[in-house]
């Protein structure tokens, strides 16, 4: 078990489609463990493992807030992902519907969502998985699940916030690979657990 660097926003395996996990193998299970290790250091509610370099269809959670039920902690490999609740076309509350990534780390921009998602999958002993998932919950199950498909929440802010998040792309330099950051080790480029330790 070991925590992996995040990669940033120019590895070209964050903007590649995931390929299905074929088994569940050894290497598999030492993969799932260093993303749960990546998961708790980082802070965040969902890592998916293009995030770590790997180009795989899992994504994992860890959620304090309203689950419907769900575990607050979890793993789907190979999902699936339904929309139940339509998108609404209205501008997002820039209050209310921020979301960050640690594949754009230390931004936040607003982004609507559906309110209410289901998702199809295995568990990580390759047993069947299906939930459904509302407000926050499914904004995490979305988000975690673009991912596979080779998008950052980035991709999908309306022309307003897609503009800012230019401008902040250019100044970072993360238009080309070789960046990423190292939690428990680099800092928090949220702020989170700044008083810890």
């Amino acid at each position: 078990m070991a925590i992996r660097p995040i990669m940033i926003h120019g590895e070209p395996v964050l903007h590649t489609r995931a390929q299905d996990v074929q088994s569940i193998d050894d290497e598999i299970r030492a993969l799932l463990a260093d993303m749960d290790d990546t998961l708790d250091a980082s802070h965040g509610v969902g890592l998916a493992a293009p995030q770590i370099g790997v180009g795989l269809r899992i994504f994992n959670w860890k959620y304090d807030g309203d689950t419907g039920g769900v575990p607050h902690r979890g793993v789907v490999l190979n999902p699936r992902l339904r929309l139940i609740g339509k998108v609404s076309q209205e501008d997002p509350d820039p209050d209310e519907e921020v979301e960050g990534c640690l594949s754009a780390p230390g931004y936040g921009y607003p982004l609507k969502r559906s309110d209410h998602v289901e998702i199809i999958g295995l568990d990580r002993d390759g047993n069947p998985l299906q939930f459904e998932a509302t407000g926050w919950f499914a904004r995490i199950m979305q988000h975690e699940y673009d991912h596979l498909d080779g998008y950052l929440y980035i991709n999908r802010l309306n022309p307003k916030w897609a503009k800012r998040w230019k401008k902040a792309l250019k100044k970072e330099g993360w238009t080309v690979p070789g960046n990423s950051w190292l939690p428990g080790t680099d800092p928090d480029p949220f702020g989170h657990g700044e008083d810890a330790d």
